[in-house]
């Protein structure tokens, strides 16, 4: 697979607490350099992102997070952070979906709540992060129907934030469930390609990476720990 190929496929992440301007920075600078998807801060460093990227001449897709990372902030909080990032010209969408009334069986308010926000952007393209590292293999495959019910355009792995990442378990139980309707994403702990081309077999078309894995699966010349977490 080419560095071309591979790279329309990555999401380059600054979503941790302590990402640094300089991280932003960088992957702006490797979003123009390789033409990937979109690239992630955290809603109160977009101002900063997109400035930086203009001023320097560089071409990067932003998008946008909504109840990052817990998910548990109000339908009507998800929505107003939605849409103001997509005002200032986020073209993607990726929310945290609300685990406990997943894990407490209140579906009604958890359909809902990614209704209510899918309706608010429009023809805007939402992900939904499920978090699977808090959820049995019956919970990922109850929010994946409802997602693709939904009519989402991703269901995705995981924030990045919890103790494990995407699997090739999981991946295959969210393809196998949403089929056609709607994408699979996987974040956090995608190191290397080998776990990228497995991964797409199995059927995901995204990925959120931090920005060192990036340069290491592109083939950037880098000598430096892979530990950090993926988003």
């Amino acid at each position: 697979m080419s560095n071309d190929y591979i790279a329309k496929m990555i999401d380059l992440s600054c979503v941790q607490a302590n990402s640094s301007y300089e991280e932003m920075q960088e992957a702006i600078a490797l979003a123009d350099k390789y033409n990937v998807a979109a690239v992630f801060v955290l809603p109160a460093h977009l101002e900063y992102a997109q400035k930086y990227a203009k001023e320097n001449s560089y071409n990067a897709t932003f998008a946008a997070t909504a109840g990052f990372p817990s998910g548990s902030t109000t339908t009507a909080s998800k929505i107003v952070e939605a849409q103001r990032q997509i005002a200032s010209g986020c073209r993607e969408v990726d929310m945290v979906n609300n685990i406990t009334w997943l894990k407490a069986n209140e579906l009604e308010k958890y359909r809902n709540d990614i209704q209510m926000v899918k309706d608010s952007i429009g023809d805007i393209p939402l992900k939904v992060i499920l978090e699977c590292h808090y959820l049995t293999n019956e919970q990922i495959a109850t929010a994946c129907e409802i997602c693709a019910q939904v009519g989402v355009a991703f269901v995705k792995t995981g924030t990045g934030w919890a103790a494990t990442g995407a699997t090739l378990e999981n991946v295959t139980l969210m393809k196998k469930v949403v089929g056609d309707r709607c994408e699979v994403k996987a974040a956090g702990g995608v190191r290397d390609i080998e776990t990228v081309i497995a991964m797409i077999e199995r059927g995901v078309t995204r990925f959120g990476i931090g920005v060192r894995t990036a340069k290491a699966i592109l083939g950037e010349d880098l000598n430096e720990d892979l530990t950090q977490s993926n988003y």
